[in-house]
């Protein structure tokens, strides 16, 4: 059965809470082991802040590429239908031919690396020719005053957000990309429910 997506329980669990977000939407709770959430906590919240406090800074680029190869590995030695992507750098754009918006189309889900005040991970779950559906961990009730993202309220295990692409470029928006040097997406799939292209053609036309 699919569950209702999750919000992150302090200021800096983005990363962690937006991984199993992804595994949420991707498969139902009885098909995901539970040793996969103590392994996914385990090796988050790597972060130390200018403090030297622990955890207080979030989630590391170098976490979330070491997951997502811990969860191929995992899932060739457990037989689990999860593929994992990660991308980085120039790779990780938002338009109707990028490597993103093709998995979101074959039916996976993406954790990004964006801005929102500062840097913060959020799932994406869905795109048409023109926005991206997401979850963003972070809740919020009020709308945006910046046209282009909307609220959604009705997809509780999929997306609470609608951006348009355009968004994602425009320096100083909420859900835009940051330099190039600190974009990371980890793109995850089930194997038993993914698209092929050829299913999945009329997007690009």
């Amino acid at each position: 059965m699919k569950i209702p997506l999750h919000y992150q329980r302090t200021e800096y669990d983005c990363g962690p809470t937006s991984l199993l977000n992804a595994l949420s939407f991707l498969f139902g709770r009885e098909e995901i082991p539970p040793d996969i959430l103590r392994y996914v906590m385990m090796y988050t919240l790597d972060c130390y802040n200018d403090k030297g406090e622990a955890c207080k800074s979030g989630t590391s680029q170098m976490a979330m590429m070491f997951l997502s190869n811990w969860l191929g590995q995992y899932a060739k030695a457990k037989r689990l239908p999860v593929a994992c992507e990660y991308l980085s750098g120039e790779q990780v754009q938002i338009d109707p031919n990028s490597r993103i918006v093709a998995a979101l189309q074959q039916g996976g889900a993406a954790v990004v690396r964006l801005m929102y005040d500062c840097e913060h991970y959020v799932t994406l779950t869905g795109a048409t020719d023109r926005a991206i559906e997401l979850f963003d961990p972070y809740y919020r009730r009020r709308g945006f005053a910046v046209p282009g993202i909307e609220m959604l309220w009705d997809k509780p295990c999929a997306a609470n957000r609608r951006v348009s692409y355009g968004i994602f470029g425009q320096p100083g928006r909420p859900y835009a990309f940051g330099p190039p040097e600190s974009r990371e997406a980890v793109l995850l799939f089930n194997e038993t429910t993914r698209k092929t292209p050829e299913e999945t053609i009329e997007y690009f036309l």
